[in-house]
């Protein structure tokens, strides 16, 4: 069984309601605990510390003691920068323990762990349908969009430009209609239209801007609201990935870090991304990223940005899809890290 130990259930009951406040449950053949900073539980044969939430010091004694010792995966932070390949999956020896540890990096090529992927995910993607979209929209309190109007699903830091592109989105030659989530940016949008709370209807009009407020709904829904959208914002990690295997334009708002090393994050992925789009689609894809992350001039134009990408619209859903195809050809990130365990424990 696998065994996840998280010091934020409530966050995790967002994506699946399943999840209770209980300290201790069992949900889909996981078993779930909220982290306490002992975890006294007797150390698993492999232990996975997530995006650099280290172990406790009596957890990593009782690894080092148990027969055979435990394996221990730095599982990291997903990067497309070209020195990821090198070190993935080379040893990360312990300063005190006497244990086996390992880095394992996500990564978008077959020298790096990959990208998690269901195997039946594009199966589910590529059947949902017209009436899975309607359907979708009505389930979360919502009329299908018209047929002639862009649909966004909108994902967001509050550091984003966000006026100015619902600025854009106002003045639109085409209708836009753009789901928002319950979460950090929907305040923001509020503040753009001097609102203190979302209108009874969750629905915001404003020229050709149709703004939709949407529940922050479980993982298995958000792949659906990407699906039933033309264009997708996303931010941070988990969510890129998904806008990618939905196989539709996607910007990216990168996790902002200090000194801007998220920057060159970016430029990494986007230089990848682009390299097999045609020019003037990765450049338009590449601007629209940078602007958006706030790389570039002291105010990017966000405006001639969307515009642009608007305008490659087409080529940039042919592109993605393709690159999404091509990424798929290598094992997932699930199933290298199975693989790589064993080959370990041997």
């Amino acid at each position: 069984m696998v065994r996840l130990w998280i010091d934020g259930l409530e966050t995790l009951r967002r994506m699946h309601p399943a999840i209770t406040a209980a300290a201790e449950q069992v949900v889909d053949r996981i078993q779930i605990l909220e982290w306490s900073g002992s975890m006294r539980a007797l150390p698993a044969e492999v232990v996975i510390e997530a995006f650099g939430c280290g172990l406790p010091a009596p957890y990593a004694a009782a690894m080092e003691k148990a027969q055979p010792k435990s394996l221990w995966i730095v599982l990291e932070y997903l990067s497309a920068e070209p020195w990821v390949a090198e070190h993935h999956g080379l040893p990360s020896p312990h300063p005190r323990r006497d244990l086996r540890r390992y880095f394992f990096f996500p990564g978008f090529t077959a020298q790096t762990g990959g990208l998690l992927r269901e195997p039946d995910l594009f199966a589910r993607r590529d059947s949902f349908d017209a009436d899975d979209r309607a359907a979708f929209w009505k389930r979360n309190g919502h009329v299908p969009p018209a047929r002639d109007a862009i649909t966004v699903s909108f994902f967001a830091y509050e550091a984003a430009p966000v006026d100015s592109l619902l600025d854009a989105w106002k003045s639109s030659p085409a209708p836009v209609v753009a789901a928002v989530p319950e979460g950090r940016v929907l305040p923001v949008v509020l503040q753009h239209f001097e609102l203190d709370s979302p209108p009874p209807d969750g629905v915001i009009r404003c020229g050709a801007l149709e703004l939709r407020v949407v529940p922050f709904v479980p993982q298995v829904q958000y792949d659906e609201l990407l699906w039933s959208c033309d264009i997708n914002f996303v931010r941070g990690e988990d969510s890129v990935v998904r806008a990618l295997w939905a196989g539709r334009p996607f910007v990216w708002q990168i996790y902002p870090q200090e000194t801007q090393a998220h920057w060159a994050k970016l430029d990494a992925f986007l230089e990848r991304y682009a390299a097999s789009a045609p020019k003037r689609t990765g450049e338009v894809a590449a601007a629209m990223m940078r602007a958006w992350n706030g790389i570039g001039p002291a105010k990017p134009d966000i405006e001639l940005a969307w515009r642009d990408f608007m305008a490659e619209r087409a080529s940039l859903t042919e592109h993605t899809r393709h690159w999404a195809c091509g990424i798929a050809r290598n094992a997932d990130l699930a199933a290298n890290l199975v693989s790589f365990c064993r080959e370990k424990l041997k």
